[in-house]
């Protein structure tokens, strides 16, 4: 809620004194985060590959000037010394990865694919949320893996699915002030209607599109949501998404919203409000009937479960991805 804006329930000035509770711890910490990695010298990287835009006939060839692009990168991290990030940096430059991006400048960014994507009739998008970095792709890395298994495995035969992975913004960190404003997604979501768009040109217009957007990626998917063309936007363990209510959303797709039992994104105060002349919090819970998602169940998982395999919320994604909605089971 905006300071100053009408209660939208009993609970509100309750809500908006814990995120002013909230943020005064943040902002403690805030400082002493920076502070610690600064001591962190910058890793220098190449710029990108320059690469007209990507076409089904051309992808291939993206893959491999993308790897060549990690494959530098991991070399000039090692130089530097910094033996983390160059192994990051080798693993995606191995012949097996497909990479539709990559940056391995500052934390780094990329968009990596699972399946074959110019032949896939259902593509799912994942949208990590903080403290997402090349750095700690694997994790991402591992969801993405997971769901384009179960994918292969339940999709009908001679249906081709693909999954990619967009870690294509700067993700802030969980304990930090950036994580409790927009701004971070405000800078993404331009990138990602660019990543749908490019996967509608190489997949082509008839192919199902699905957004999975993971705690702070919520934000992001939501400030992206109206010019976006995909068929289901999903909200995982997510913050509040700015906007009051899946219509204001002003998107064409389902939208879909779940959180397990053990996440502690449920004690994250919904609510938002003006202060320091930004605007701190993402206001609705997207789990509230006020919003008006479809609801469906995420198990007792905590924030990073959500696509463990053989858990409920990995099946329920499944079927939401391959279009068999009337099976999800709901929350």
């Amino acid at each position: 809620m905006r300071e100053g804006a009408p209660a939208r329930d009993g609970t509100t000035v309750h809500a908006r004194r814990r995120v002013r509770a909230l943020l005064a711890v943040l902002v403690t910490a805030a400082v002493v985060v920076p502070l610690t990695a600064a001591v962190r010298p910058r890793i220098p990287a190449p710029a990108p590959a320059d690469l007209a835009p990507v076409t089904a006939s051309t992808l291939e060839g993206a893959y491999a000037a993308n790897r060549a692009n990690a494959a530098l990168a991991a070399r000039m991290a090692a130089g530097h010394g910094d033996r983390h990030r160059a192994s990051a940096d080798r693993a995606l430059a191995r012949p097996s990865r497909r990479l539709l991006s990559f940056d391995g400048r500052g934390s780094g960014r990329a968009a990596e694919v699972f399946g074959d994507l110019p032949h896939a009739r259902h593509v799912a998008v994942l949208v990590p949320g903080s403290d997402t970095s090349l750095d700690t792709y694997e994790r991402l890395h591992a969801a993405a893996v997971s769901l384009r298994r179960a994918l292969a495995r339940q999709g009908p035969a001679g249906t081709g699915t693909a999954v990619i992975a967009w870690l294509g913004y700067t993700t802030p960190g969980t304990v930090s002030t950036t994580a409790l404003t927009p701004d971070r997604a405000d800078e993404a979501a331009p990138d990602l209607r660019d990543l749908v768009s490019t996967t509608r040109r190489i997949a082509g217009p008839d192919t199902r599109i699905t957004l999975l957007c993971h705690s702070y990626g919520s934000v992001v998917c939501g400030r992206a949501a109206d010019r976006l063309d995909v068929a289901e936007l999903v909200l995982l363990a997510s913050p509040g998404t700015g906007r009051d209510s899946a219509a204001d959303l002003g998107t064409r797709a389902r939208v879909w919203a779940a959180r397990g039992g053990g996440d502690w994104v449920a004690e994250v105060p919904h609510a938002d409000v003006g202060l320091f002349g930004t605007t701190i919090g993402f206001g609705r819970d997207p789990l509230s009937p006020a919003f008006g998602a479809r609801v469906f169940s995420a198990g007792d998982g905590g924030h990073s479960d959500y696509f463990q395999p053989g858990s409920i919320c990995l099946a329920n994604v499944v079927r939401i991805v391959l279009g068999r909605t009337g099976e999800v089971t709901r929350g």
